[in-house]
């Protein structure tokens, strides 16, 4: 029964493989190490060129948007009330991972979240397929701006307690490779924060398919970003390179808190910017970040 549901949401299509097969191409040409390091502007705008004439179809899915207003939600349950819908995982799949580039879907049901995080040192290239997504992500100032603060993280501390209650579950997926390992982390949250390091906002918006291709870079771009679905969704990604924690490329989770909320009467920021800035605290991977495997089931890659 379970896998009969799985097997709704990934359909195979008639569609010609050209598209994925040539994105896979671009990519693997784009990201060797006998390519440009890092990927001139030309070589990227060729890739999000590309990435934006990929569609649903083109990687073996079908538009769950679509079924949102008729009580289906991801899995196309009709039994299946909203408040259900919204407790479903994200699906995340593979389409190819390797050492120099990985290329992945996240499948959201309305309302989830993947928290804010990092790619450090990494170009990170992004398309909604379908349904919208709100973006929230950050960039960090620079020369780096660090803020000792003793109340961060303490029990008592009114922004902890106020988010207490809507921190994600983790779902680690076993014999995860070490992309999908960085990604989901393992369980725990932590308590207690030492510093906060000051950060500006690079985009806060809602995207809707068939929006264009974003890209983030190492410094700039919002390399740390949050998703939230706004409605049932799907991103198509490429992380280049992926995440590898033995090459330092670990991705770390953090808590945005207002500029003001440690501003302590100094004029970092000029006035009326403030609301551009925030202070980011490490945080260990949230408990409720709910993700599961899915197939792949678009046309075939030939490597």
């Amino acid at each position: 029964m379970f896998g009969q549901r799985i097997r709704g949401l990934f359909t195979m299509t008639k569609k010609s493989p050209c598209s994925i097969q040539a994105l896979y191409d671009l990519c693997k040409l784009t990201f060797t190490p006998s390519a440009t390091s890092p990927p001139s502007s030309q070589a990227i705008h060729k890739l999000y060129s590309l990435l934006d004439t990929i569609g649903p179809k083109d990687v073996g899915l079908k538009d769950e948007s679509l079924e949102d207003e008729r009580g289906h939600g991801l899995f196309g349950f009709s039994a299946l009330n909203r408040v259900d819908r919204w407790a479903q995982p994200i699906t995340y799949v593979d389409i190819h991972e390797g050492q120099h580039f990985t290329m992945c879907m996240f499948c959201f049901p309305t309302s989830a979240v993947i928290p804010l995080h990092d790619h450090p040192g990494m170009t990170v290239l992004s398309k909604v397929l379908y349904g919208s997504l709100h973006v929230k992500a950050y960039d960090w100032v620079e020369p780096a701006c660090i803020r000792k603060s003793e109340h961060v993280g303490h029990p008592t501390d009114p922004l902890i307690a106020e988010g207490s209650a809507i921190w994600w579950r983790a779902f680690k997926i076993q014999h995860a490779t070490w992309s999908r390992a960085c990604i989901f982390g393992e369980l725990g949250l932590s308590a207690v924060w030492s510093s906060l390091r000051l950060a500006r906002l690079a985009v806060d918006k809602v995207v809707t398919a068939p929006h264009g291709t974003s890209v983030l870079y190492p410094k700039s771009g919002g390399n740390l970003h949050c998703f939230t679905a706004i409605t049932p969704c799907a991103v198509l990604d490429i992380l280049a390179p992926p995440y590898l924690e033995a090459a330092g490329r670990r991705c770390t989770y953090y808590r945005d808190y207002p500029y003001s909320s440690f501003a302590h009467g100094d004029e970092i920021v000029g006035n009326g910017e403030e609301q551009d800035y925030a202070w980011l605290a490490v945080v260990d991977t949230p408990e409720d970040l709910y993700m599961r495997p899915g197939r792949y089931m678009g046309p075939a890659i030939q490597r």
